[in-house]
């Protein structure tokens, strides 16, 4: 169902976006949004501001797949069941650790309402914020657009696309877990973060120094 501010916004993110993605589609994006923020009970009051940041994502993922978008640094997926633990960590502890110098993006395969307490708190604990960031749904656009897409736990919900790079972290679920088993799962999740931006040819940036 299209509501009253959509149009609006929708216009102005195809302007945003050069108009590589049509109005209509991102219009789509957004009703798309809204439908999944209302069935995890988001608070109304947020859901147009929310919902435009999932169709951007979402329209940017597209102007990239198709080419209609250039990348300035490389593209990473990180995806597992509920975006509220594993992929969240690892999303921003690869955006600090590369200085900016990978464009990250996280989903899950069945998103959660919210992002783990303890997850917020240990990423806090390293002058790093999740503070607005919430669990997104895997969509294929952000397959697409991705150059490297790393899975951890969510089994086959995934795409496959032909010549994409794919990894499985085996790393363990934070949910129901406390403090001290999250912080190990963060550290683990340091350790492989690493291993990737070595393979990505980015020099690694110390969450220490992100604080700066």
């Amino acid at each position: 169902m299209v509501e009253t501010w959509m149009p609006r916004t929708a216009t102005d993110l195809a302007e945003e976006l050069g108009n590589a993605v049509p109005m209509e589609t991102i219009l789509g994006y957004l009703e798309a949004a809204t439908e999944h923020l209302r069935s995890v009970s988001a608070v109304e009051t947020f859901i147009p501001v929310l919902a435009e940041r999932m169709a951007r994502e979402r329209a940017q993922a597209l102007a990239q797949a198709e080419g209609l978008a250039t990348k300035d640094a490389p593209e990473v997926l990180f995806v597992c069941v509920h975006n509220a633990g594993r992929s969240q960590m690892a999303a921003v502890l690869t955006k600090a650790m590369s200085g900016g110098r990978v464009n990250v993006r996280s989903a899950g395969s069945t998103p959660a309402s919210e992002i783990n307490a303890n997850v917020v708190k240990a990423i806090e604990e390293e002058g790093l914020d999740l503070s607005q960031e919430f669990p997104k749904p895997l969509t294929d656009e952000a397959v697409r657009a991705a150059d490297v897409v790393i899975t951890m736990g969510c089994g086959d919900a995934c795409p496959v696309y032909p010549g994409k790079r794919y990894l499985d972290w085996q790393i363990p679920d934070p949910a129901g877990q406390p403090i001290e088993v999250v912080r190990w799962i963060r550290e683990d999740i340091r350790s492989h973060v690493t291993g990737l931006l070595g393979d990505l040819g980015v020099e690694v940036v110390s969450t220490e120094s992100s604080r700066a």
